[in-house]
Formats: C-alpha cells, sequence, structure tokens
C-alpha cells in the first residue's frame, strides 16, 4: 500500500474459519486479531490469514486488554469490532431455550466491545433471537449498549444474503452500532441490474426476505443481482472423474468457462467496480481443486438421489437436489461433537448423483477458491455452514468504511497461505499446537 497510509484495523470475535474476517478484509479492513475457542477452527483461520493473530481462546476467560497485548493493536484505537456469537439456542430450527448457556456468549461480545471501545460494531445473529422469548435478550443488548454511550441503528434489519450477490437464500439479523460521537451507519442495499441499461447498482428501494428467481424478466424489472447455482459450480471439475479425490481432497483438474461470478473467486477479472475487492492478494495455484473429497454413496442411494428432480426433495434422506437455474437452501453446519457431531442435509448436485463437494458449497457460500477448509468433509461443512457468507459481511463492512469517512486501500503486496499441516490436524494436534485444552470443545456426552 501507498507509505505513511493505514488500512482501518478490525477484530473478529467468534471468528470460526473466518467468513466475517474475509467479507472486512475484502472492504479494506485489516482484521488484527481473531479469537476462536475451537483449536481445528482456528488452524483453518490462520491458514488462511497468517500474516494477523489467531487467539484460540475461551471468549469467556478473555479480557479486551489481552486481546489488545496478544495482537499488534496494543493501544491503537480500534475501528470496529464484530462478530457472530454462536445462536443454535436462538435458531428457529429445532428448540429454542432461553436458559441455553450458548446464549451467555452474547454478553461476553456485549462486554469486549465495551472493554475494547472501538468507533463502530456489528453483532450477526440468526432471526430467532428477535421473536418470542429469545427477544428479550436482543432488548437487554440494546439497552446496555445505550446506557455505555453507545448508539445503536433501532431498526434493525435481517438480510438475506441472495440481496448482496451471494446464490444462498440466508437470512441473518445484523445489530449495528458506534460510539456517541459517531455517525451511525446505513444497512447495505441490495446489488441490482438498472432496467435501463443493464448496469449493476445499489438498490434504494427493494429489499427482498425471498430468494428471486433470476429470471431475464426478473433481471429487466431492477431485482437482486445473485448469480444462479449454476453460475457458481458448473465450471468445477466433476469430482467423480478424479480417482484420487478418494482418498484426498485436492487434485490438478481442467476447469471449464467460468461465469462472472466465478471470473471474481478465482481472481480471473478485473476488479468489481460496484464492490471492488481490497483483500491482500493469495499466492495460490489455481489449477488445483481442493476441499473436494469424494462422497462415498451406495448403489441404493445414487439411483434415489438420480431419481429425484431438481428442486426436490429425497424421499429418504430428505436431502434437496439443486437446480442450475434456481438458488441454493441454507448450508447448515450440524452440530458440535459434544452435541453429537451430527452432521446436517448436504444439497444433491443438480447433474451428479452424489452430495455437493465441500468446494462446491464454499461456491455457494461466496468462498473464493484459494481459501480452504479442514481435510475432513464434516469440519469442512460445519466450517462454512457456521460461517457468514463473506460478500454480505463485505456489504456491511463497506457501510462502515463510509461512515468513517475514508477510502479504502489497495493492497499491493501479496501473501503466501499458511502450512497446510493446518488443515489435517485432528483436534488433539489443533489443541497442541495452541497449548490449550483438548476438551476446550467438550466430547460428547453419550446416555447410559
Amino acid at each position: 500500500m501507498a507509505s505513511g497510509m493505514q488500512r482501518p484495523i478490525a477484530v473478529d470475535l467468534f471468528a470460526g474459519a473466518g467468513g466475517m474476517t474475509l467479507g472486512f478484509e475484502q472492504a479494506g479492513f485489516d482484521v488484527l486479531a481473531a479469537v476462536e475457542i475451537d483449536p481445528i477452527h482456528a488452524c483453518t483461520h490462520a491458514y488462511n490469514f497468517p500474516f494477523w493473530t489467531v487467539l484460540c481462546r475461551n471468549i469467556v476467560d478473555l479480557t479486551g486488554e489481552e486481546i489488545r497485548k496478544l495482537s499488534p493493536i496494543g493501544d491503537r484505537d480500534i475501528d470496529v469490532v464484530f462478530g457472530g456469537p454462536p445462536c443454535q439456542g436462538f435458531s428457529l430450527i429445532g428448540k429454542r431455550h432461553p436458559d441455553d448457556p450458548r446464549n451467555s456468549l452474547i454478553f461476553h461480545f456485549l462486554r469486549l466491545v465495551l472493554e475494547l471501545q472501538p468507533k463502530f460494531f456489528v453483532m450477526e445473529n440468526v432471526r430467532g433471537i428477535t421473536v418470542g422469548r429469545q427477544r428479550q435478550f436482543l432488548e437487554k443488548i440494546l439497552r446496555e449498549f445505550k446506557e455505555h454511550n453507545y448508539r445503536v441503528v433501532e431498526n434493525y434489519q435481517i438480510l438475506n444474503a441472495v440481496n448482496y450477490g451471494v446464490p444462498q437464500n440466508r437470512h441473518r439479523l445484523f445489530l449495528i452500532g458506534c460510539r456517541q460521537d459517531l455517525p451511525l451507519p446505513s444497512y447495505p442495499k441490495p446489488l441490482t441490474i438498472a432496467p435501463s441499461k443493464g448496469e449493476v447498482s445499489e438498490s434504494s428501494s427493494f429489499i427482498s426476505t425471498s430468494p428471486p428467481q433470476n429470471s431475464n424478466l426478473d433481471r429487466r424489472l431492477n431485482l437482486p443481482l445473485t448469480p444462479t447455482v449454476g453460475e457458481a459450480i458448473a465450471d468445477l471439475p466433476e469430482v467423480n472423474n478424479y480417482p484420487e479425490l478418494e482418498v484426498r481432497d485436492w487434485v490438478f483438474a481442467e476447469y471449464g468457462k467460468p461465469s462472472k461470478y466465478v471470473s471474481q473467486l478465482r481472481n480471473l477479472s478485473s476488479k468489481d467496480v460496484v464492490s471492488p475487492d481490497y483483500s491482500y492478494p493469495r499466492i495460490y495455484d489455481f489449477r488445483l481443486l481442493t476441499c473436494s473429497r469424494r462422497t462415498k454413496h451406495s448403489q441404493e442411494t445414487i439411483a434415489r438421489f438420480a431419481a429425484t428432480s431438481p428442486g426436490k426433495t429425497e424421499r429418504i434422506s430428505h436431502f434437496y437436489r439443486l437446480e442450475l437455474n434456481g438458488l441454493c437452501s441454507t448450508l447448515r453446519a450440524g452440530t458440535a461433537r459434544n452435541r453429537g457431531a451430527f452432521t446436517s442435509p448436504r444439497p444433491i448436485h443438480p447433474l451428479t448423483p452424489r452430495c455437493i463437494t465441500v468446494r462446491e458449497a464454499a461456491r455457494l457460500h461466496s468462498y473464493p477458491d484459494w481459501f480452504c477448509f479442514h481435510g475432513t468433509k464434516w469440519h469442512g461443512f460445519r466450517q462454512i455452514g457456521n460461517s457468514v457468507p463473506p460478500l454480505l459481511a463485505k456489504a456491511v463492512a463497506r457501510e462502515i468504511i463510509n461512515c468513517l469517512g475514508i477510502e479504502a486501500i489497495e493492497p499491493t503486496q501479496q501473501y503466501l497461505l499458511g502450512q497446510e499441516q493446518l488443515l489435517q490436524f485432528t483436534m488433539y494436534r489443533a489443541a497442541q499446537y495452541y497449548r490449550v485444552q483438548e476438551n476446550a470443545i467438550a466430547p460428547r456426552r453419550r446416555n447410559k
């Protein structure tokens, strides 16, 4: 970057593999500290962001002062703290329990914001926190911020990722606030195609919580600019053509013709003029197909998948088969090992009778191809399903940049990714790497 110029700085709490970190980096932030309790996720984060600090710590036992001391932040004024406290206790899927211990993590997010005193904060969560008894937590958070000299956007919004260039129907609450002396940010406007010239623009009148259909008529009517499933994954090599992917998750492969969406994820096109990417370029061989270990299906399962029409749900597994011209439904994470290590339903590929790969899920979540996940499918899908789509996080982060009154700085340096072993560690080895207890994520409790 230009001499004497600095990018605004940020802290990611509940960082996971790094979806929000990447989105804020793409908007122009340096996320100097990321906090993540799960050693496996912390290793994946460190692999993809080797030039920043990852703190593998329980946020309950961490202070703002420690975050400053253990990272390059020091006594600098922090521009934004963001994060998504674990949301299963509030989710509309399954049972919601106000007394779920995970709900208390929201108040540790509040505590650390008040200790770090950033100019802005962004809290992401499931929309279930806005309804029923769960709303009491949200209202208490709002009161606490106001009582400690933070302004909060009163008309908080639930944003759908499809409105920000993500081919996935995914709703999330975003709570945005700032110190009293600063202007409140706006919520990002959906990206649209203007009806007259066919140019990409930001709409001021259309906020949707349902997926667009992506027909030619829709594109003429100024509806959200959203890539389809086909535009997101159709260029990817068919994994069943590569026997090597039965025993490992990478191979050198031949790609098809990329869509505009894919060209941006593979760094094959010029900068997006509507929403430029200010992330640090990673040195990566784009001939590689990564995170693509094959799933071994029985012949019976393959036959059932083949008989399921795109856009329909398979009757036994209840897996949804994707449509090339449609959108992906919300990619879910499954459960951690202390809650059974259950795998969430994975979509069926629109053309091949198999479940999608981790890389295909990453494409549907707006991750670039250089971004890699843990080598096991279970961890990889959990890391994606738990994360905020980077393009959605980027849209929110751009509003913070605007309120800071600065122009984002395009970096000139390139970086290597981290050591590949970080993506292969078992929980035991990952815990050793960070010198934490293996049971930081408690093992599953089995009923006797």
